[in-house]
């Protein structure tokens, strides 16, 4: 029987604990502020002296406005090829870097810490500000990123003129059942350096089968997270649910009916939650045919062209698809 099952896993796991003792997540240290953050070419240099790894879509011409765009858990800025050169094309000039941990940065593999995440994004946002005065600026956070993006929220003012999320990463204890939150609690405390790999999780986060399979022999994307780096992300999504509550800045929430990484529950409770902003507009589109990579699925122009509209217009979209796609959704966290 499935309770059966969770309930052994349980007691095992504290069985371990007993064993073997408490040992403590690892976060990447920073260095302390020495300089002013500069945008460089190819990278970005953050006031505590690190590299952030940056690739540019240039428009031709000067751009109508500037994206910022984060990248998800494991991944790096090419993620965002296919909707740069969509975007440059648009008029919209796309900017993405390398987050601390992740792709060519240092200490890739390791998790730096929520608070340094953010304060890059602000120091980026604050960056291309200066780079582009006048222009509005717009933050891109894809799962992950989209965490990140809406944990900057709160403590920190973040000069942007809206707020893109796709398929954010809002996946919080609030929403986890009791038996995942104590295996994450467990897990980190005995084995937080083991490297989990997802296999035979049978998880497709995308239709376009063509990128997947370049995107998994990429030897930037990392294939194996380190059971601390998943406790980290878990901390950073409560964080973002927390700050989603005061929303700073107009958004633009995209969500697939197919997506199996972030669960319908969440999503939809942030839905309800942005939806309630009493200072700012929040609209959500939910596709059909969409999977968690949005902006790389077979259908996503249909996606791509959303965001343009959005960013040139500035107009509500109407919400394309099942008005009742969260009707009846509640919270489950203790089921």
């Amino acid at each position: 029987m499935p309770l059966s099952s969770k309930f052994l896993n349980v007691i095992f796991l504290a069985v371990i604990i007993g064993i073997t003792g408490c040992e403590q997540p690892y976060i990447y240290p920073s260095k302390p502020a020495a300089a002013q953050p500069v945008l460089e070419i190819g990278s970005a240099r953050m006031a505590d002296g690190f590299r952030l790894p940056l690739t540019r879509w240039p428009t031709v011409g000067e751009p109508q406005a500037i994206v910022l765009a984060l990248h998800g858990l494991n991944d790096y800025r090419v993620a965002f090829n296919t909707t740069g050169n969509y975007l440059a094309e648009q008029g919209i000039s796309v900017y993405a870097y390398d987050q601390r941990g992740f792709g060519e940065t240092e200490g890739a593999g390791y998790w730096h810490g929520s608070a340094a995440l953010i304060s890059d994004l602000k120091t980026m946002t604050d960056l291309l500000r200066q780079a582009y005065p006048g222009r509005q600026v717009y933050i891109m956070g894809e799962s992950m990123g989209g965490a990140v993006t809406l944990a900057a929220q709160s403590g920190f003012d973040l000069d942007t003129d809206g707020l893109i999320l796709v398929a954010p990463a809002i996946w919080s204890r609030d929403s986890m059942p009791w038996y995942q939150r104590l295996l994450l609690w467990s897990a980190v405390r005995t084995l937080p350096g083991k490297r989990l790999t997802g296999e035979g999780m049978e998880i497709k986060p995308t239709d376009n089968m063509e990128m997947l399979y370049s995107w998994a022999r990429d030897p930037l994307v990392i294939k194996a997270t380190r059971v601390d780096v998943l406790y980290g992300v878990t901390n950073l999504m409560d964080r973002a649910v927390m700050a989603s509550k005061r929303l700073q800045s107009n958004a633009l929430l995209l969500y697939g009916k197919h997506d199996a990484v972030i669960p319908r529950q969440p999503t939809c409770q942030l839905v309800a939650t942005l939806n309630d902003q009493p200072l700012y507009r929040a609209k959500t589109v939910i596709y059909d045919k969409g999977h968690h990579m949005l902006t790389r699925d077979l259908h996503a122009n249909l996606v791509l062209q959303d965001i343009a509209d959005w960013i040139l217009s500035q107009q509500q979209i109407i919400q394309v698809t099942d008005h009742g796609y969260c009707a009846g959704i509640h919270n489950q966290s203790e089921s």
